[in-house]
């Protein structure tokens, strides 16, 4: 007899409830990944997050080695062909998972999970993803909230999330190992070295992961909420969300580190800043788990009839950082040399796609799939919402960001832009977020040629905006 430990999105050993379960039966454990993009519907992985699945594969492959001479067991899928040959292979009698919850994912695990437990088979899924179920913080009268700030006010008086479970200090092995196959045969490396970047920045696996919180939790936390709009500030964000997506860390462990048994009003600004945006995530997979079409229709139904314009040139140079607004090109060139952007940049990309190009949140949407390495579903199509005006507690489409005015707030010295837009470097800071105000001779001692080394505006923002208001205003009629 044995346990399949079968593995997802919960990429650790530590507050691991379907490992603990497991390691708490006594039997032999059997950890199984199965690569199985058909299993993901229309939202196969994306590029940036195959390095990263690829890393933390071979980390938790280690791991699992190094502390318990275990053995990670890779196979392909269909999820429930490859779940069904492992156990006629192994004569395992159980099988136990940590719950995902895009709505493909429910389906599939709820057929799975039925035709296992036809079979006879003991089956367990719990949750290792959030701090509260999508179903468990809801209104009085039963309905979801699609409002963030009641749905955080009811989190935080909720009771504290369960305690994370400690790493098991023992695993028991089979006898005899199945064949597993080399993780390169997933084939989720890319062909061209584009990576380099994220390799330098980035270090995948449930070690890194822990590294990184241990790093924030200290004075970055405790002035989060001061410089988590800066993105020229190298230490004003966590950059736990890919951690997070893919289950190297724990929300719940976050949560421990961070509040501990203080009191809310007890708090550091900072960390309960921060705490308020796991609960921001909680939140998106909450309205996913409601709304099952947020990944491709608008929760505000008017939107359904909505002029987006299409126009390949304009995506192209949105996704290429060549519009010619520094901040926003600065934002799109680090997501492609490092598969991450900072949140308050995200935002003001989002609202030029949207708002100043009129081209649709769904090609926001899939770029970002493609390109992030937290790209995750739920919270990637609840955000692109929130922006684009169409969501649940969405920001009015009328509130229109000026990439000028946003450059020249968040990133006043230029820190930001000069990094990703190295051939700006030269301009002073009250230019370098609009370059075409600068006179000729600014732009000669900068080596910048505007149209030739750096694009001139694709579009002039003011009037930009006036045509999204009208497009909005004719919308509500």
């Amino acid at each position: 007899m044995a346990t399949i430990w079968w593995i997802r999105k919960d990429l650790r050993l530590h507050d691991n409830p379907a490992l603990h379960f497991a390691v708490e039966k006594g039997e032999p454990i059997i950890p199984l990944y199965i690569f199985s993009p058909a299993d993901e519907a229309e939202w196969e992985i994306g590029g940036a997050s195959r390095w990263w699945l690829h890393e933390s594969l071979q980390r938790l492959g280690e791991s699992l080695k190094e502390k318990y001479n275990s053995r990670l067991i890779l196979r392909r899928g269909p999820s429930l062909t490859a779940i069904e040959k492992i156990l006629r292979e192994t004569g395992a009698n159980n099988v136990v998972w940590n719950r995902r919850y895009e709505p493909h994912a429910i389906e599939s695990d709820s057929e799975i999970k039925s035709k296992l437990i036809a079979r006879g088979l003991d089956c367990h899924s719990f949750n290792a993803l959030l701090l509260r179920e999508p179903w468990e913080v809801k209104k009085g009268d039963g309905s979801p909230y699609k409002v963030y700030t009641p749905y955080m006010k009811a989190s935080w008086a909720s009771a504290d999330p369960a305690a994370p479970l400690p790493t098991p200090e023992r695993m028991p092995a089979p006898e005899v190992w199945p064949h597993s196959l080399q993780l390169d045969e997933f084939a989720l490396k890319p062909k061209i070295e584009w990576d380099k970047g994220f390799r330098e920045v980035w270090e995948p696996g449930e070690a890194g992961a822990l590294a990184r919180l241990k790093k924030f939790s200290g004075a970055s936390a405790k002035a989060y909420h001061e410089t988590r709009n800066l993105p020229g500030a190298k230490t004003s964000t966590s950059r736990l969300s890919p951690h997070l997506h893919f289950g190297e860390l724990s929300p719940r462990l976050v949560w421990k580190v961070l509040k501990g048994n203080k009191a809310p009003a007890d708090l550091s600004e900072g960390s309960k800043t921060f705490i308020n945006e796991v609960i921001w995530r909680d939140f998106a997979y909450q309205l996913f788990y409601f709304f099952p079409k947020l990944d491709r229709e608008p929760l505000q139904k008017n939107f359904e009839s909505f002029p987006w314009v299409k126009d390949a040139a304009l995506l192209k140079a949105w996704t290429r950082g060549q519009t010619g607004y520094p901040i926003v090109d600065a934002g799109m060139r680090e997501l492609w040399l490092t598969g991450w952007m900072h949140n308050r940049v995200r935002m003001i990309v989002a609202s030029f796609l949207v708002k100043d190009l009129l081209i649709s949140w769904r090609e926001g949407a899939a770029w970002f799939w493609d390109t992030l390495v937290d790209a995750d579903l739920a919270q990637n199509s609840f955000n692109w919402q929130w922006v684009a005006g169409c969501g649940a507690d969405a920001a009015p489409f009328f509130r229109i960001f000026n990439p000028v005015l946003q450059g020249e707030k968040f990133d006043p010295d230029g820190d930001y832009v000069r990094r990703w837009v190295p051939e700006l470097g030269g301009l002073p800071n009250r230019l370098i977020h609009k370059p075409w105000e600068a006179g000729a001779n600014f732009l000669q001692v900068a080596g910048v040629e505007l149209g030739v080394n750096y694009p001139r505006p694709i579009v002039d923002h003011d009037r930009a905006r006036l045509r999204a208001l009208a497009v909005l205003k004719g919308l509500a009629k």
